[in-house]
């Protein structure tokens, strides 16, 4: 049921062959063109007819005096709604994705790479959020001594993200107590998220003298603040040049959208309010102004414990390939799962 209009599976097919025929050539679809392009075994006289219908239903429309027409964005949500898988990429994409990925030798390279990645198989604007901290796990820390009551703290993370931290001790503290300190802190804190940080202290204070439990606290905290620290999350944004490419698509200046993507807190609100799985907005379903125009492909990547980290997409015009795009978001979250869970 289609906006009171009863859908035939003739009008559905009718309508995808609008949305694929106007996503490939940019020019209103005729009935004609469909009927030429598609064997669906009717006159473009019905055609004509089934045009009325998704038209009359708020799926297509007619941009001028041309005949043809094109789709709305509940043409293209329809569009979207009954795909019924995805489509495989290439063996020639999938050795790409893993050759880039897999040879990326930190995590702002693995980001880093993913963004480009992903923007080079779709040619659209491609984002990818960093791990948030309080998603992801402790792996390890290390206690570097800068002074006898100043010492480095490096905190790692399951997702491989490194953040450090300065860090002064109330007392003076040999090269034996870090090494006492680290190894405690690593037996008892290790694979925790931050949640369980503060039930664990006391099992840290256990395993330690009496003289390094001011020492543990100040460190417990540090990690602690830091994993719970959302103000540095961020995303890392390529092909941004790709939306000129598509600057017709835009009914007024694709200025306003190049302004909003600037602002890291559009991107994060725009995947921070996704809930886990292949998403896509369309137009006005998503949440900034700015993006009213576009539509945006999201999945989200997950850690080795199959927790969200965060999630990464596209951003391009509503008059885009879905079938390909969400294939190719799908699968650089696919791989950048598995190559975080790996390390």
């Amino acid at each position: 049921m289609w906006g009171g209009v009863m859908a035939t599976d003739r009008q559905a097919r009718v309508l995808n062959a609008i949305v694929q025929d106007y996503v490939k050539t940019g020019e209103p679809v005729g009935s004609r063109a469909v009927v030429e392009r598609h064997n669906l075994g009717v006159s473009p006289a019905t055609v004509r007819n089934d045009m009325v219908s998704l038209e009359e239903a708020g799926l297509i429309h007619q941009p001028h005096t041309s005949a043809g027409r094109v789709p709305t964005d509940a043409g293209y949500r329809q569009f979207v709604d009954q795909i019924a898988s995805l489509k495989p990429l290439s063996r020639a994409e999938r050795n790409a994705i893993k050759r880039m990925l897999f040879e990326a030798v930190d995590l702002d390279e693995v980001i880093t790479r993913a963004a480009a990645l992903l923007s080079s198989l779709t040619n659209q604007l491609a984002m990818v959020q960093y791990p948030s901290l309080r998603r992801t796990a402790l792996r390890h820390i290390e206690l570097v001594p800068l002074t006898d009551t100043r010492a480095l703290v490096v905190i790692i993370t399951d997702a491989g993200r490194v953040e450090q931290r300065m860090v002064g001790f109330p007392a003076a503290l040999s090269e034996e107590d870090l090494v006492t300190l680290r190894r405690v802190l690593n037996a008892e804190l290790e694979d925790l998220h931050v949640a369980g940080l503060a039930a664990a202290l006391g099992r840290v204070e256990d395993g330690l003298a009496e003289a390094l439990k001011p020492a543990a606290r100040l460190v417990v905290q540090v990690v602690e603040e830091t994993l719970r620290n959302e103000a540095e999350e961020r995303v890392v944004v390529a092909g941004t040049a790709n939306l000129t490419r598509y600057a017709i698509d835009f009914g007024s200046s694709v200025f306003p959208l190049l302004d909003a993507i600037e602002e890291q807190v559009v991107l994060l609100r725009i995947l921070a309010h996704q809930e886990d799985g292949l998403h896509v907005g369309i137009g006005r379903e998503n949440s900034s102004d700015a993006l009213s125009e576009t539509s945006v492909v999201s999945t989200n990547y997950v850690g080795a414990d199959q927790q969200t980290l965060a999630r990464l997409g596209i951003i391009g015009p509503t008059r885009m390939d879905y079938t390909a795009n969400m294939s190719s978001v799908y699968a650089v979250a696919k791989y950048l799962s598995d190559i975080l869970a790996a390390n």
